[in-house]
């Protein structure tokens, strides 16, 4: 793939082993901005929308018996045994206009006669943070059940309410697995594939989405090639970060 992504497209869907450096000097057209910035802006509601709700979800959560705990990481962990393509029909059906919500909200007299709610940029989001949100409990449990009980209470002690102990002692406290958990959700949703097109419109088509159809139905494997490569470090890139963020929060 290395290989490719230098070559030049020629005609019949094939490439010439020619070295070329004008598939890499797309990514400064206009085209591949916006899909970058489709791709990262989508990447990155999901992950901030996820660990915002994962965060204070896992807190109530190391504060339940044991037998809570196991039950909750349980359904999480079969949550995760889901398929992409599973997860997007569902949501499909559940904000179609025949047999989702929208009859809910119609006989409920919230909206005049029920609508489908997809594809549309709301349903692509939503698709995705229920992806991401298990995995933002599981990265931020481990740390979260170590922290010391001792502190929260010293500031509750002082005077601190409930809400402000959480948010000026242990989310401050937690800001590195914060930070990991951000990361692992935006590399993770950044290859997402099969909820753009189940649940997006094509305006909402991610950079994963965009290299098949270079691939395939365009027929130019170089410029795919070239942005697989790009979205490949970018991944690699966030992962390193995110491990040696876990490294100084074990140090730490």
């Amino acid at each position: 793939m290395l290989a490719i992504s230098f070559f030049r497209q020629s005609s019949g869907g094939f490439y010439e082993p020619v070295f070329t450096l004008d598939n890499f000097g797309r990514f400064l057209s206009p085209f591949f901005a916006k899909v970058l910035t489709v791709s990262v802006s989508f990447s990155a509601g999901a992950a901030a929308i996820a660990v915002a709700i994962a965060f204070p979800f896992t807190y109530l959560l190391v504060q339940m018996s044991g037998r809570a705990q196991a039950v909750a990481l349980v359904f999480l962990l079969s949550v995760l045994s889901l398929s992409e393509v599973i997860i997007g029909f569902s949501w499909s059906t559940i904000l179609s206009q025949t047999a989702g919500i929208g009859n809910i909200l119609a006989g409920l007299g919230l909206i005049s006669e029920s609508r489908s709610f997809s594809p549309s940029s709301g349903a692509l989001l939503t698709a995705l943070v229920y992806l991401g949100f298990p995995y933002s409990v599981l990265v931020i449990y481990p740390a979260m059940s170590r922290l010391d009980p001792e502190i929260p209470e010293a500031a509750r002690m002082c005077g601190a309410s409930p809400v402000r102990t959480f948010f000026t002692t242990v989310v401050p406290m937690m800001r590195n697995t914060i930070t990991g958990a951000l990361i692992l959700v935006f590399v993770f949703t950044l290859g997402a594939y099969i909820l753009p097109q189940t649940l997006g419109r094509p305006q909402d088509w991610t950079l994963s989405v965009h290299i098949t159809d270079q691939a395939v139905f365009q027929s130019n494997l170089p410029f795919a090639s070239a942005m697989s490569i790009f979205l490949l470090l970018v991944s690699l890139a966030l992962v390193g970060l995110s491990m040696l963020l876990g490294q100084t929060e074990t140090k730490r």
